[in-house]
Parts: C-alpha cells; sequence; structure tokens
C-alpha cells in the first residue's frame, strides 16, 4: 500500500477485516446459530463477509490462490453448496460446473451477480467498485429472508459498504481523471470493467484466458497499437506471469507492473488492499495528462 493513498481502506476493511480463507474450509466451530453462506469465488465472498459481518458463516468454494475459472466442486464442496442457507455465485460459464450443480440444487435463496457482469464473457465486474456496490443490496435482501431479526442490522452494513465502495470509486476517478482515453495495455483482458469506469482504452496481448497461445500477427497488431498510442507499460497478472507478453515488452522497451484481477487472490490479501495497489500501480504506468 502506498504511503499517499489508502482509497478508504480503514473504511472498507472496518466492517470485517477478512481475507480469502475466512470460513473457505467450512469448518467454522462458531458457526451454529449463524446464517450458512456460500460464495463461489473472492469478490463475492468479500461481499457476502462485509455485509453480514458475525451473524453468517461464509464459506468460499474457490481455496486460497486457487484458480475460480474451471472450478470443479468436490462431493464435500456440492453438499456444503447444498446445505447453505443463502448462495452468492456469479453464472453464466466461469464456473460451468457450478452453474450445473446450482442448477440442480435450486437454492431457496440464491444472489447470482450475472446481471452485474454485462460485458459478454468477461466476468470482472468487480474491477468496477460501483458495480460491486450494487450486490451489497442484494445479499442483504436474501440475508433479510433467512433471519428477518437481523434485516436492519443486514441493510446498515449494505449501506456501509456502498458507502465504502463509493468512496473507493471516487478516489478512482480523481487520480485517473488526468488519463482519461489512456491505453491500458495488458497481458490479457481482464480489466474491460475498470477501463470502460474509468475512461481507458484497454488492450490485451491475448483474450480473457491468458494461457491461450498469441499468435505473431496479434503480436504484430498490439505492437502496432503501442506505438501509435505511446503506451509506455504492459501490466500482468503476477500469478499467470508475461508469457509471451515479456517478447513485446523487451522488444518495445515497455515497462512492466502488476495489476491485479482479484480473482486468484492469497489468503491475506484483500479486495482493499489490492485495489489499492491496482490504482498505484496505474498511477506509475499510464501515459497521462497534467
Amino acid at each position: 500500500m502506498t504511503p499517499t493513498r489508502t482509497l478508504g481502506v480503514a473504511a472498507l476493511t472496518g466492517c470485517l477485516a477478512c481475507g480469502p480463507a475466512a470460513c473457505g474450509d467450512g469448518q467454522d466451530g462458531g458457526a451454529e446459530g449463524r446464517v450458512q453462506v456460500v460464495a463461489t469465488s473472492y469478490p463475492l465472498q468479500y461481499v457476502a463477509e462485509q455485509v453480514g459481518g458475525d451473524l453468517v458463516a461464509v464459506t468460499n468454494l474457490t481455496p486460497p490462490g486457487g484458480d475460480s475459472h474451471g472450478l470443479e466442486l468436490s462431493p464435500r464442496a456440492i453438499a456444503t453448496l447444498g446445505e447453505a442457507d443463502v448462495v452468492v455465485h456469479l453464472s453464466g460459464g466461469l464456473q460451468a460446473s457450478v452453474d450445473d450443480v446450482v442448477a440442480q440444487e435450486e437454492p431457496e435463496h440464491l444472489v447470482d451477480a450475472a446481471p452485474l457482469a454485462d460485458r459478454g464473457v468477461d466476468p470482472h465486474f468487480w474491477l468496477d467498485p460501483a458495480r460491486l456496490a450494487e450486490l451489497a443490496d442484494e445479499v442483504a435482501d436474501e440475508y433479510s429472508a433467512v433471519d428477518p431479526d437481523h434485516a436492519a442490522d443486514y441493510e446498515a452494513r449494505a449501506e456501509r459498504l456502498r458507502s465504502s465502495l463509493r468512496e473507493l470509486d471516487e478516489e478512482y476517478t480523481e487520480a485517473l481523471a488526468p488519463c482519461r482515453g489512456a491505453t491500458l495495455l495488458a497481458s490479457h483482458e481482464a480489466f474491460g470493467y475498470l477501463a470502460d469506469r474509468y475512461g481507458l482504452e484497454q488492450v490485451g496481448v491475448a483474450g480473457l484466458d491468458p494461457h491461450v497461445e498469441v499468435s505473431p500477427a496479434r503480436l504484430r497488431q498490439v505492437a502496432d497499437e503501442v506505438r501509435d498510442t505511446g503506451a509506455r507499460t504492459l501490466f500482468f497478472e503476477a500469478a499467470a506471469g508475461l508469457g509471451v507478453a515479456e517478447t513485446l515488452a523487451a522488444e518495445l522497451d515497455l515497462g512492466t507492473d502488476v495489476l491485479h484481477p482479484i480473482e486468484r487472490v492469497a489468503q491475506d490479501d484483500t479486495y482493499p488492499e489490492l485495489m489499492t495497489a491496482n490504482l498505484a500501480a496505474l498511477e506509475r504506468g499510464l501515459v497521462c495528462g497534467g
């Protein structure tokens, strides 16, 4: 975290300072009497925890450091999902096997974030804090349906989270205002929602899947775009590495920096900390006006 920018981290973490491992194994001995919640990826877990606080016990089906893409569920995970009071999921193919299980189980209290992910096959809506904030009310509504005695608590925590995410959005907007129209050159196209929100132009060396082989023709095309736009930094996901994009960076003498899609999240990482780091990287690496 940079010393000059905090992105309201105190507010974002004040509700519940909880990393992606929290309740992740479903073995919380103090869970009795709490609403049992299953989330299927870290960003959804973050919202579920922030809105529920100590009134809920959240199990994330994607383990810390795990890749939520193509998640395959163990029999134990399927049973946990079937026993949940509330399920928070993003349907639409990110986790096709989970989509199938959810369809079979037909949870009575299901929050599906799919309407917030409207960029075709790109699931990373949470990189736009304003979109993530919209999920808070839906989660609070389902918690209240299961646990009406605490409806006011859930509504208050949802409002607190929305307020914090609005603050985050405002800080991104202010910091990146001089960069509107700048090229966000990424090793793969995971940052479309962020780019759309803050007026950037995403250029991806690869598509959404960083493991798909990039053709020489695509490398030449991206190289031409870099020369035309004057982009100076190639952003990549640390977990995936630069891959073939390293060749492009070397050829064009580009700097490199890390942007986190907040998907494959380590045990001690949190959403506000990763968003803080992302903004710092963008401020370092984008070509911006005065």
